[in-house]
């Protein structure tokens, strides 16, 4: 019944009412954790996805909160190289970046990106994506040449791995949740 819910506030959010999707999230949380504990992956994920969405409904600052708060336990429950722990680095990157720190997002894409290569492989989804937030951030410092060259580099990779008309071949930025 919980991953119903967490899918309908999903969805919900994905139609483009943020504010509703996170309302649905806040909800459902107390009794997954009430269910399942506050250690269970599925409380973990919609921990996350209460995150994202905070972020999507402008508030920045607090996703960036919520998102530090959840890596701790992220690494606990899972592991410093799970996925879910890469994918929570991944995101405290791009909410410190929207909050306006430009150079310490890009600083943490830059340490997340060998983790991601030797744990996921240089060509995993994920990857591709953290090496396309570098370029942005890196760009978003004022080194646009850098940036081209970057997103030069990283495009044949995108087309080889996903195909020339995948939506990821075409973004700009890439923030994981909901």
């Amino acid at each position: 019944m919980q991953a119903m819910r967490n899918n309908i506030a999903a969805w919900t959010g994905q139609t483009g009412d943020a504010q509703e999707a996170l309302r649905l999230l806040k909800e459902s949380l107390p009794d997954q954790q009430l269910v399942h504990g506050r250690d269970h992956p599925h409380t973990l994920a919609t921990r996350n996805n209460i995150a994202h969405w905070t972020g999507e409904t402008g508030d920045a600052q607090t996703a960036l909160r919520l998102s530090k708060e959840l890596l701790p336990d992220q690494e606990r429950v899972h592991g410093r190289d799970h996925p879910n722990t890469l994918i929570m680095r991944n995101n405290i990157a791009a909410w410190t970046g929207e909050t306006g720190d430009a150079q310490t997002a890009l600083r943490l894409l830059i340490e997340l990106l060998p983790d991601q290569e030797r744990v996921l492989g240089r060509d995993h989804p994920d990857t591709l994506d953290t090496r396309s937030n570098i370029a942005v951030w890196t760009g978003r410092t004022g080194d646009v040449q850098t940036a081209l060259r970057l997103l030069i580099e990283l495009l044949p990779d995108r087309e080889r791995v996903l195909g020339r008309d995948h939506p990821n071949t075409f973004a700009r930025f890439s923030r994981s949740g909901g």
